[in-house]
């Protein structure tokens, strides 16, 4: 197996997970309405809304449409990400650390990273759980939370919105970093034209041959820890300082 980066492990194993999630979240709602059909009841005492899986897969878009099978999408991909992102990050710094090496050293590993991949990711698996219960009271099993989106107006809008913005920005931005930073930092010649390369497509051409696609996201973790935090605080003061100009451009008037 390729050895790669725990912070290039965590953005690869998350986006992996997630992409899986979409696949299969349709089979997550099916389980969880038929894991909540009965409780606390005597079997026979209640009636079967749900009965097996191709009949509860018609029985869900019946109550719910077509997208009531991905249910909780939202939420599954925020679970796996964080899971699994923790999980593959903290195995690969396990293993770049040599304790896969040691006897019995890849069981503790996974089952630490496990672990602590299910910790973090427990408080979005509990919204996941309780967005794929819910539908028409007809249909209803288990108890229905009937959660509510975020207010319009909360600063907590902005702060959703920046951070799944960051993740993005990173995750493009990281290439062009990485050239920009090759690009300024190399050795010129007394016409001041770069010796190592030629131009931006040049320096990610020869990047990608040379050192490997994973190259272009060198120092992913930094630069997250950077951008991520600034993304996130530039989208809530832009949101917040835009509510006050409404507000003082309102009063004037």
């Amino acid at each position: 197996m390729e050895t790669v980066p725990p912070a290039v492990d965590l953005v690869l194993g998350a986006s992996a997970c997630c992409l899986a999630c979409v696949f299969t979240n349709p089979l997550e709602v099916v389980k969880t309405r038929l894991q909540l059909q009965g409780e606390l009841q005597k079997r026979g005492t209640y009636p079967r809304l749900y009965r097996g899986f191709v009949a509860s897969v018609v029985a869900v878009v019946r109550a719910d449409g077509l997208c009531g099978l991905q249910k909780g999408l939202a939420a599954g991909l925020l679970y796996q990400g964080l899971m699994n992102g923790v999980r593959f990050y903290c195995y690969s710094l396990a293993c770049q650390a040599g304790l896969s090496q040691q006897p019995g050293g890849t069981v503790v590993a996974g089952a630490v990273a496990g672990a602590l991949g299910a910790f973090v990711g427990s408080p979005a698996y509990l919204v996941k759980t309780q967005l794929q219960a819910q539908t028409v009271a007809a249909m209803a099993v288990g108890h229905q939370h009937h959660h509510e989106w975020l207010p319009e107006d909360s600063w907590l809008v902005a702060l959703a919105g920046g951070m799944i913005s960051s993740i993005a920005v990173v995750a493009v931005m990281t290439p062009f970093d990485v050239v920009s930073t090759r690009l300024y930092n190399q050795p010129a010649d007394g016409a001041g034209r770069g010796k190592l390369y030629g131009g931006l497509t040049d320096c990610l051409v020869k990047i990608w041959r040379q050192e490997g696609p994973l190259a272009l996201y060198k120092g992913l973790g930094p630069v997250y820890l950077r951008l991520g935090p600034h993304t996130i605080l530039s989208m809530l003061f832009w949101d917040e300082l835009r509510k006050l100009a409404g507000r003082g451009q309102h009063q004037g008037s």
